[in-house]
């Protein structure tokens, strides 16, 4: 091959080369151009040098300078721009400033927990204090103190999780005190109402009261669309001179139209063993209107809470007259509240903690 082909050839690779590693802006362009001309197999460079042998003899030493002067020549100018390649990466880890923030997520209250405050803030503008209890409790609090002797059929409504091992007791306070440590006793259950609270407080303190009670609970109740094992609830006392049936259904209806709108409200008969008369309160079904439908069984009601006139044996066990004080207690169940106002059919989904469920709940 004559000397000035050898030249045209190397210019014309050389332009080739020039204009592709102007191009290559990675690594991975680099790699590819070094293949493309240097490769043993394929490159164009490597072809040029495996011409040597149809070179006439006396041509061939300035045949193989020539090509390995411009394959010097293509390595250096790979590593140099290699270089410049490195020397704008940015390093592992860093941050570009000129980049938009990442938005931050918002978190929000759980819907138990915004009822559980929507109910505090009702009552606690009525005057009610608002006290919290142990959930690790004592026969005689969550049961005897309420008229539920050992033998008593109503301890078979409330199927009780019973400690394997008693705990010794600690001196669990009211808020405006502490319990005294003759109420002090080894916890033998998990609590299945806050009620026991209530009688903690009374055989602490004298009438006139006005608290409710809200807290985790406690029952044997198999995982379904509308029981579960632990859930929430809120329960209230009312201790005076002269309370009557009458305040007891006021203050229901102030606080149940305050929570759901405008609703009716309507007691019907019922029993519990602490209460005397008791009573199940009932509010109009909101997706009728009281006209009747698949929520409400088409009976126009929906049931929402228990409550009655405190019981004169539990007065006497706390020490109270009978004679001289009345009043009313009622319990609610938190879940209940927030399946009616926020029309979930699933007891579950509460504690699931399903983001795309719980962001439909307002901010």
């Amino acid at each position: 091959m004559p000397d000035t082909e050898v030249r045209t050839a190397i210019d014309a690779l050389r332009a080739d080369f020039r204009a592709r590693l102007a191009a290559a802006t990675t690594d991975r362009d680099l790699d590819a151009l070094d293949a493309a001309f240097l490769s043993r197999k394929n490159g164009s460079v490597t072809a040029l040098l495996k011409q040597v042998g149809t070179v006439p003899p006396d041509e061939r030493r300035e045949f193989g300078r020539l090509v390995n002067a411009f394959k010097t020549e293509i390595e250096s100018a790979i590593e140099e721009k290699r270089g410049a390649v490195a020397a704008t990466r940015r390093p592992a880890g860093a941050i570009d400033p000129t980049l938009g923030s990442r938005p931050i997520p918002i978190g929000r209250i759980h819907p138990l927990m915004r009822v559980r405050q929507e109910v505090e803030d009702i009552f606690a503008r009525m005057g009610y204090e608002i006290l919290e209890g142990p959930e690790v409790e004592d026969d005689y609090h969550n049961f005897e103190a309420l008229n539920m002797p050992p033998d008593h059929p109503a301890r078979d409504m409330q199927d009780t999780l019973y400690l394997g091992v008693p705990i010794a007791g600690g001196t669990w306070g009211a808020h405006r005190g502490r319990v005294p440590e003759a109420q002090v006793r080894a916890a033998t259950l998990l609590r299945t109402h806050t009620s026991a609270m209530q009688i903690r407080y009374m055989k602490t303190f004298p009438p006139p009261i006005r608290l409710i009670v809200p807290g985790r609970v406690y029952r044997r109740d198999q995982l379904d669309l509308s029981h579960t094992p632990m859930f929430q609830q809120f329960e209230g006392l009312v201790v005076g001179r002269g309370i009557t049936l009458a305040d007891l259904k006021g203050t229901f209806e102030a606080m149940l139209r305050d929570l759901f709108g405008d609703v009716r409200v309507r007691l019907r008969p019922s029993f519990f063993p602490y209460t005397e008369p008791s009573a199940e309160v009932d509010i109009s079904c909101q997706s009728c209107g009281g006209s009747g439908c698949g929520t409400c069984k088409h009976t126009g009601w929906l049931e929402i809470l228990g409550s009655g006139m405190v019981h004169p044996a539990v007065f006497e066990a706390v020490g109270y007259d009978p004679d001289e004080v009345t009043g009313f207690a009622f319990g609610m169940g938190m879940e209940r509240v927030a399946m009616l106002k926020y029309g979930v059919d699933d007891i579950r989904l509460f504690y699931e903690n399903d983001l795309r469920f719980l962001e439909q709940f307002p901010l």
